[in-house]
């Protein structure tokens, strides 16, 4: 090993150490200390709030400067709005119930001895992700209330608006007398970190990746820690032959446009033949609309429809195979025209990346169908997959969305970062 090398490996091992100590204390911690705590964070963000946005309008111009992808840019920038989203996110997770100690599930067995399900925090969680800098307070928030210690390694890109961050929460925990270990994001960029956390079986108990597909593939290859993930969203919405036209128009602009860099940003329409003539050229003429840099890869059917359409002339271009699986994070959109529900749901489960697709549809029985066939961590009817979030979807924040199937799937709030064990009140029972 070089010095170097060792001083890292020396820097991570001391990093997990006082995760490990801060957790037991967390673990024990009320739910009065853990929300003391994230509402002294959420004042020390407002009273740095101006040194934070240029701490980030640094990273930006950084990220310019490097030629860093446009979505990823928007991932990074943090402006007023944003800001404010970020702490109105903190404060719902410290108006959620907390999870912890919650018992269920409990019975008599007829040995006499009740039993139950006590929920417990997972104890340690790994973070790494890129670019958004909101991510960095979403998941402490969500780590303090569930009662874990969180170690956070984010981009490169925004590294001074992660450091500006961290010393926010520091502050609150410090104010709040839990231990300043409880979050602790990683000062350096040296790669070698992401290695070390990775591995540390002996003070992490879960790894959670959030960022590109390869940054996924390379932490799912090398992680001995349990991986929460998900590789890419490509997301589909499906307009069925009894699709309400408008609905059908709004929700695919609002899916396709309102952001790009994010992972429930719709990639795949799928147009059933019945009604492709006639609703295709509307909803492809809607979508220009919304953005005129919209490129759209049709499959051959779709171009036979939209070719002779002159507002679209430009934005058109041949599908490949490839145009299927790809999740763009850019003005692109594949679309193609299909034989009906079966096809659709086929295309999606082959294609997809099971993480958000939609039906449009007046027809209950097909709705029903496709949510119970569509095997993916969030399936919708008559809504944009945009909905899709963590904040949304009512859990105040999420660490990430997850398209496994063990342990937590979707957007991952508190319960998804517990676990449970069993408990049992015994009244001097034996066993026979």
């Amino acid at each position: 090993m070089t010095a170097q090398t060792d001083d890292i490996k020396s820097y991570m091992t001391t990093l997990g150490q006082n995760a490990r100590a801060a957790s037991r204390t967390l673990a024990a911690a009320s739910t009065h200390d853990k929300n003391s705590a994230l509402i002294a964070i959420h004042d020390a963000l407002m009273a740095a709030k101006a040194d934070i946005l240029a701490a980030n309008k640094k990273d930006v111009e950084n990220g310019e400067k490097n030629n860093l992808e446009p979505a990823l840019l928007d991932r990074l920038e943090l402006n007023d709005a944003r800001f404010d989203a970020m702490l109105q996110g903190l404060k719902d997770v410290a108006s959620l119930p907390d999870p912890i100690g919650e018992i269920s599930d409990m019975t008599y067995r007829p040995s006499g001895i009740l039993l139950g399900k006590m929920r417990v925090p997972l104890g340690v969680v790994g973070m790494i992700y890129e670019s958004r800098p909101n991510v960095t307070l979403e998941a402490a928030s969500l780590a303090l209330k569930s009662g874990n210690a969180i170690i956070l390694r984010g981009g490169s890109e925004a590294f001074e608006s992660n450091q500006a961050i961290a010393r926010c929460i520091h502050q609150g925990l410090e104010a709040s007398g839990l231990p300043k270990s409880s979050v602790q994001v990683i000062n350096t960029t040296d790669r070698a970190a992401v290695g070390e956390l990775i591995t540390m079986t002996d003070f992490v108990d879960v790894i959670v990746p959030r960022g590109g597909k390869g940054l996924i593939e390379r932490i799912s290859r090398d992680a001995r820690v349990p991986v929460i993930k998900h590789l890419d969203g490509n997301c589909h919405t499906f307009i069925d032959s009894e699709a309400n036209t408008d609905i059908a128009i709004k929700v695919s602009v609002n899916a396709k446009t309102h952001r790009y860099g994010t992972c429930n940003t719709m990639e795949t329409l799928l147009v059933d033949k019945e009604v492709a003539d006639k609703l295709l050229p509307k909803i492809a003429e809607a979508i220009i609309d919304a953005d005129s840099d919209m490129q759209l890869r049709v499959d051959d059917q779709a171009n036979a429809i939209l070719t002779a359409n002159a507002k679209l002339q430009g934005h058109l271009s041949p599908a490949n195979l490839d145009d299927w699986d790809t999740e763009y994070l850019a003005p692109i959109l594949a679309v193609k025209v299909v034989e009906g529900l079966d096809a659709a749901i086929d295309h999606i489960n082959s294609h997809g990346s099971h993480h958000t697709d939609v039906i449009i549809t007046e027809n209950y029985s097909k709705s029903q169908r496709f949510i119970r066939e569509v095997d993916s961590s969030s399936v919708m009817i008559n809504a944009s997959s945009r909905f899709a979030d963590g904040f949304e979807y009512g859990l105040g924040a999420e660490i990430g969305i997850s398209t496994d199937k063990i342990h937590a799937r979707g957007p991952v709030g508190l319960e998804g970062l517990t676990s449970q064990k069993w408990v049992v009140y015994g009244h001097g029972e034996t066993r026979v």
